[in-house]
């Protein structure tokens, strides 16, 4: 698989139309979807101080043969640094730079540069063309995927943005191999979440394959990465600005949002937070007659073997629920919650009345 395409899957949006290539050393198929933006003149390289030592001058490299001269932008690395503050910072750069309508963006990093990057992409100058180069799992199977753009506000979670889509997905899962193990355990909770909503096959691969894809054997998490892109690409296409079945990615989110909101995006990282959320939704699916039992059980089974956690002693339920109304897929007031009908397949529910959203967020504190 050396120097090759394992895979390219294509996100249908018309005009608007991009691809996710998915590979093993293969950085060096940047220079050609830079030529397909039409960029000229410059680039934007937007990483963090985390990335840039490892990735940053071997991208830089490429972007240089492209014809390109690199505009290096290095962020604070951490969720709680995905602020309104650094769009206008990156903003600045990108003047000081010399970038202009024909210059072009490139997010090299995982959720947070992807977000922020494709945020100060679309704002500026009204909007420049930016390519992903996810270094995450929870980047490369999740948010670089699907063109939204957001950073974070104190109260709520990415509800400063817009949907701007990239122009293509690079997806070198050789970057992985730098990845610290509790960040690559975060984004495999984003991969067990498209198999309870899309993909049962997906989840039982999962189930059986914990110690190779947590000994970042390459070849293991090739199908899940994949895999979650089409699903992802899939959703993606048949409802851009969420309408409609894209709210199914959701799943887990309403309740793991609020507790990264809650503790101000510092003690859980997003996947983490997310594994929460959807042991929260399983409890709560269990309780409305969605699901049994053995489902929650199974679910929970699946997350905490990859280390991640079911349960939070300290959970604030009342912060919790009153972050959860302020979150950006409640409407009229009504919060909204994706829940599981059986392994693969989830409903919208706007029904829940708060006493039993709030026995579910009480199910973290001890687990049950």
């Amino acid at each position: 698989m050396d120097r090759q395409v394992i895979e390219e899957i294509r996100v249908a949006l018309g005009d608007r139309s991009y691809p996710i290539l998915i590979g093993r050393n293969i950085l060096e198929r940047l220079p050609e979807l830079l030529e397909r933006t039409g960029a000229e003149g410059s680039a934007a390289l937007v990483t963090d101080e985390h990335v840039a030592p490892l990735y940053g001058q071997t991208v830089r490299s490429w972007v240089e043969k492209a014809g390109l001269a690199a505009v290096e932008c290095t962020m604070a690395a951490g969720e709680e640094h995905k602020r309104l503050a650094r769009i206008e910072e990156l903003c600045g750069q990108f003047l000081e730079g010399g970038l202009d309508r024909s210059s072009v963006v490139i997010a090299l990093g995982g959720g947070v540069v992807g977000d922020t990057a494709g945020f100060a992409a679309a704002a500026f100058m009204r909007g420049l063309p930016y390519i992903q180069i996810p270094t995450t799992i929870v980047a490369q199977v999740d948010s670089s995927v699907g063109g939204k753009t957001a950073v974070n506000h104190p109260l709520a979670k990415n509800i400063i943005g817009v949907f701007h889509q990239p122009s293509a997905v690079l997806i070198d899962l050789e970057l992985l191999s730098t990845l610290p193990d509790r960040e690559l355990r975060a984004g495999l909770a984003e991969v067990i979440k498209h198999g309870v909503i899309a993909d049962a096959e997906l989840f039982a691969y999962m189930e059986s394959h914990v110690d190779a894809i947590l000994a970042k054997d390459l070849d293991a998490l090739l199908y899940p990465v994949k895999r979650s892109c089409e699903i992802k690409a899939a959703i993606v296409s048949a409802d851009e600005h969420e309408h409609g079945v894209r709210a199914n990615l959701n799943y887990g989110h309403t309740f793991g949002h609020a507790i990264e909101a809650v503790t101000a995006y510092g003690t859980f990282l997003h996947g983490e937070a997310i594994a929460l959320g959807m042991q929260a939704a399983g409890v709560l699916a269990c309780a409305l007659g969605l699901v049994d039992q053995a489902f929650v059980d199974r679910q929970r089974a699946c997350v905490e073997a990859y280390g991640l956690p079911t349960q939070w002693p300290e959970l604030p339920v009342e912060e919790c629920l009153a972050a959860m109304k302020r979150d950006k897929k409640v409407r009229s007031g009504t919060m909204k919650f994706i829940l599981a009908v059986r392994m693969g397949s989830v409903v919208h529910r706007t029904d829940v009345i708060e006493a039993q959203a709030r026995s579910a967020l009480e199910s973290l504190k001890s687990g049950a």
